[in-house]
């Protein structure tokens, strides 16, 4: 990269904007240029991205230097439940993280994507090449992944009118009394930054919860859960507040000495779209994680969870609230 570099504004523009174009980078990258002090306007140094620049006047860029690491291990691999020119669904594993961020220190599905040559989106930063949507760390499951910036925003449009649809299997502490839909806003824990929380002024939040099957003692209960919005621990939370706890989640479930699972057992079960090319609906079915497959097999009557998570007409959950 240059180490510093000058032009020359020739008509009014926005700071933001007029460096996108004149560097042909990503506005995110721009942003973080501007905002941690590497570029002056007529040699003073600026940190408003939308200053409204004038005629003739002189923008410099003093790069920061490149960040030397060491190359990430990258020793574990993610099943591809399909692939084609535009799009790549995986069933990502518990414990990986989908994008870097300064307190993730391993690897991450993107490492992993980056590491396979996989050609990825770049519309949503460099940190986020390719990811159209997220699940938490411990979450295991279904997601789609954005080969290119046209069906990043094909699908992401999607994700915002809710014709791409998710379903998600969890094992709870305490069945519920009955199919319920919460509707509460959520935001950020006022007390607890590594939680988010039901909370007044919060983001518009939905979920769709419906009873599957309870395990034979009849004190956990496998769940299915339907999301109308997309916040940060969203069905986590909503279950908090009706006082129900996912097993395994010692973030937001219960905790007791008999509960010794080290794994979340949250799991994005089944993923629905419109092809962002072809205009074909398609739908993706995620195999259960073999921790929750095996708690299931020792716990609860499998015939019957076998007829509950039956994917062919799985919709059928949520047609009696």
């Amino acid at each position: 990269m240059q180490e510093n570099t000058d032009f020359i504004c020739e008509t009014p523009e926005r700071l933001d904007k007029f460096l996108s174009t004149s560097l042909e980078t990503t506005r995110n990258q721009i942003l973080s240029l501007i905002k941690d002090g590497h570029v002056s306007v007529d040699e003073k140094t600026v940190t408003k991205t939308g200053l409204k620049l004038k005629p003739e006047q002189k923008v410099h860029i003093d790069f920061p230097a490149p960040v030397v690491t060491e190359p990430l291990t990258i020793d574990f691999d993610v099943d591809i439940l399909y692939e084609d020119d535009d799009i790549l669904v995986i069933n990502k594993p518990k414990g990986l993280t989908v994008h870097p961020a300064p307190s993730v220190k391993e690897a991450t599905l993107v490492d992993w994507l980056k590491h396979k040559d996989i050609r990825l989106s770049t519309i949503s930063g460099e940190e986020r090449h390719g990811i159209v949507h997220r699940l938490d760390k411990g979450t295991t499951g279904v997601m789609v992944v954005a080969k290119n910036n046209e069906a990043h925003e094909a699908l992401s449009q999607q994700l915002q009118n809710r014709t791409m649809g998710r379903f998600y299997l969890a094992i709870i502490h305490v069945p519920l009394k009955e199919d319920i839909i919460i509707d509460k806003p959520i935001a950020r824990n006022r007390t607890n930054r590594l939680k988010m929380a039901v909370v007044e002024d919060g983001k518009e939040s939905k979920t769709q919860f419906t009873k599957l099957y309870p395990s034979i003692d009849e004190k956990t209960e496998l769940i299915t859960c339907k999301l109308f919005s997309g916040r940060t621990h969203q069905i986590r939370v909503h279950l908090e507040s009706i006082g129900r706890g996912i097993m395994g989640d010692h973030l937001y479930g219960f905790k007791s000495k008999e509960d010794k699972i080290n794994e979340i057992f949250l799991h994005a079960y089944i993923l629905y779209f419109v092809h962002p090319t072809t205009g074909k609906t398609m739908e993706f079915v995620a195999p259960i994680d073999e921790g929750m497959k095996n708690y299931l097999n020792n716990n609860f009557d499998m015939e019957y969870i076998n007829e509950a998570t039956d994917s062919t007409n799985f919709s059928r959950h949520f047609t009696s609230i």
